[in-house]
């Protein structure tokens, strides 16, 4: 049994998360906060992949949402046997992760975009 902060929608395959499409004026009428709704599937040349979409959010469909993954590593973890694992996000933006189950923690690694750079300043 796994608990979560994300609801996780698992489905048959890859391309049924690929054709997802979320009715934004429904789907905002879900209050999950601090939540979202996270589907995923096995992936054809990856071990699983994942969608992430939060209802009442300025943006519907996160494009690389590495939080839920705190929920999607252990639970493919354990349905496919395996600690290390590759993961594909079929976002617009789209995104790889390698992935690591250590029971207690996971382990998310990949390339990054920068969003923004800047100083603080604290007296």
């Amino acid at each position: 049994m796994f608990k979560s902060r994300d609801y996780v929608l698992v489905y048959e395959s890859e391309e049924d998360i690929k054709n997802i499409k979320i009715e934004r004026s429904v789907f905002d009428l879900i209050n999950l906060d601090p939540g979202g709704v996270v589907v995923t599937a096995t992936g054809t040349d990856s071990d699983f992949v994942s969608r992430y979409f939060t209802p009442q959010s300025s943006i519907l469909e996160d494009p690389v949402t590495g939080s839920a993954y705190c929920s999607l590593i252990p639970f493919w973890s354990s349905r496919l046997g395996k600690n290390n694992l590759f993961s594909r996000l079929l976002s617009e933006r789209g995104g790889q992760l390698y992935c690591e189950n250590k029971n207690e923690r996971v382990i998310v690694a990949g390339t990054a975009k920068t969003y923004s750079a800047g100083h603080i300043w604290i007296e």
